[in-house]
C-alpha cells in the first residue's frame, strides 16, 4: 500500500442512515489507519455556520472506539455535484453513502447520484440502517460472477477488504444451461479463484439454485449467509451497472436485508489469462 493517508468521505445529511454510514466509514478507516471526513452541502452561505455546529456535535458524540480521526467539511452547492470534487480535493480512497431504502432511493440515489458514482474512479459503499458488527465487521463478502469479463477492480477492492478484515469471500454464480455461456463462465470463475488464491483470501463457490432471476437469487443467498457486504461493478463506461440498475436497482442497493453494497467502476479490465484491456 502507498504512503498516502487512507481517507473515507461520508456525505452527511444528519439522518440516521448517515450516522450508520459514519459507523461503517470509521470501521473501514480503522483497518487502514485512516481518517473520516464528513461532508455536508448547503445551498446558502447563511447555512454554513449551523451546518458546522451540527457536524461538530456529531464528531463529539461519535464513539472513539475505532480510534479514527473525524473531520468536517461544509460546502455551498449541490451534494450530488460536489461529492466528486471534494473527494478529489482531499484525495479520498472510499466514499460511504447512506440510502433510505426502497422508498427513499431517489433521495440519495437519484440520477445525479448515479452519475457521480458512474463517473468516479473511487469505490463506493452504499449502506442502509444496518450498523457494522462490533467485531469483524466484514466477515463475509459476496462477489457475484457471471460470464461477462471479470474486472480487476471488483476483485481488487473485494480482496483488499477481505485481507484487512480477514474475511471470507463467497463467489456466487448463476446456474447456466447454455454450453457456450457455461464455458465463458468457467473461465471467469477460474480467473476469480486464482486471483483470490494468489492473495491468500479464503473463498467458497456457490451456484444459484436455478437459472434466471440472478439478482434476486444473489440477494437471497447473501441474506441466507448473513453477508456483510456485496461487491458489484459497473461494466460499461458512463453507465452504472447496466445489468443490475434500472428496474432491479432497488433489489441490490436497497435490498431488504440491508446488506451494504460495494460498487466500483473499472479503469482497466483484466481478462482471463492476464490480458489487460482498455
Amino acid at each position: 500500500m502507498s504512503n498516502k493517508t487512507f481517507k473515507v468521505l461520508v456525505p452527511h445529511d444528519f439522518s440516521s442512515v448517515a450516522e450508520c454510514a459514519v459507523n461503517h466509514a470509521s470501521k473501514i478507516a480503522s483497518a487502514f489507519n485512516g481518517e473520516v471526513y464528513l461532508l455536508h452541502v448547503v445551498s446558502k452561505q447563511k447555512e454554513v455556520d449551523e451546518a458546522r455546529e451540527k457536524l461538530d456535535k456529531i464528531i463529539e458524540k461519535t464513539p472513539k472506539i475505532n480510534g479514527v480521526p473525524l473531520f468536517k467539511l461544509v460546502r455551498i452547492g449541490s451534494i450530488f455535484e460536489d461529492i466528486g470534487d471534494v473527494a478529489s480535493e482531499i484525495d479520498a480512497t472510499y466514499i460511504i453513502m447512506g440510502t433510505h431504502g426502497a422508498r427513499g432511493m431517489q433521495k440519495i440515489m437519484g440520477s445525479h447520484a448515479l452519475k457521480v458514482i458512474s463517473n468516479s474512479k473511487l469505490p463506493f459503499v452504499i449502506v442502509q440502517n444496518k450498523n457494522p458488527k462490533q467485531k469483524g465487521t466484514y466477515d463475509d463478502i459476496v462477489v457475484p460472477v457471471d460470464y461477462s469479463e471479470v474486472t480487476k477492480q471488483k476483485l481488487t477492492v473485494a480482496a483488499n477488504v477481505a485481507i484487512a478484515f480477514d474475511s471470507k469471500v463467497h463467489i456466487f454464480y448463476e446456474k447456466e444451461s447454455d454450453e457456450f455461456l457455461q464455458k465463458k463462465l468457467d473461465r471467469e470463475l477460474s480467473f476469480a479463484k486464482n486471483y483470490f488464491s494468489e492473495r491468500n483470501v479464503s473463498y467458497t463457490l456457490n451456484q444459484s439454485e436455478e437459472s434466471g432471476n440472478f439478482k434476486k437469487q444473489l440477494i437471497k443467498f447473501s441474506s441466507r449467509i448473513d453477508a456483510d457486504l456485496i461487491a458489484i461493478v459497473n461494466t460499461q463506461t458512463g453507465a452504472l451497472l447496466p445489468d443490475i440498475f434500472g428496474n432491479e436497482e432497488q433489489e441490490v442497493i436497497a435490498n431488504d436485508a440491508e446488506i451494504p453494497v460495494l460498487i466500483t467502476n473499472p479503469t482497466q479490465q483484466i481478462l482471463p489469462g492476464g490480458v489487460i484491456g482498455t
